[in-house]
């Protein structure tokens, strides 16, 4: 059985990027194939980076408070190119209105600040492991 593939991405200016660096090492820990794709990235640059590499999972770590508009652009450009079969998933602050509006949109799971590595992991494992 191959390795879960997972692409981290930090898009737009936000510059904290150590959850992003811990969740990585988390999940290449855990077995999975992971590709960081650094800080200050677009939408349009992490989808065609996870086309590219052909992940299972997105995870997009967001504390800037762009998330209403990061989302649903990736969403819109996953559409796009059809990676239906592609897990979206994110963490950082955002607010459980914002979480639930943006589940409803295409966002399969947001995790808060405070959830531990193994929740994650699990989740990862639970929705991509065939």
């Amino acid at each position: 059985m191959k390795p879960i593939r997972v692409l981290i991405a930090k898009i737009g200016l936000d510059g904290h990027d150590r959850g992003a660096k811990v969740i990585a090492a988390a999940l290449r820990d855990a077995g999975m194939e992971v590709i960081y794709t650094g800080l200050r990235q677009t939408p349009e640059k992490v989808v065609n980076a996870a086309l590219q590499e052909d992940v299972d999972v997105i995870g997009i770590s967001i504390l800037s408070g762009a998330h209403n508009t990061v989302f649903p652009k990736v969403i819109d450009l996953m559409k796009a190119k059809e990676m239906d079969d592609v897990l979206l998933i994110g963490g950082g602050i955002i607010p459980d209105k914002d979480s639930t509006l943006l589940n409803e949109k295409g966002v399969a799971r947001l995790f808060n600040p405070g959830t531990t590595m193994n929740e994650i992991i699990n989740y990862i494992k639970e929705n991509k492991l065939n």
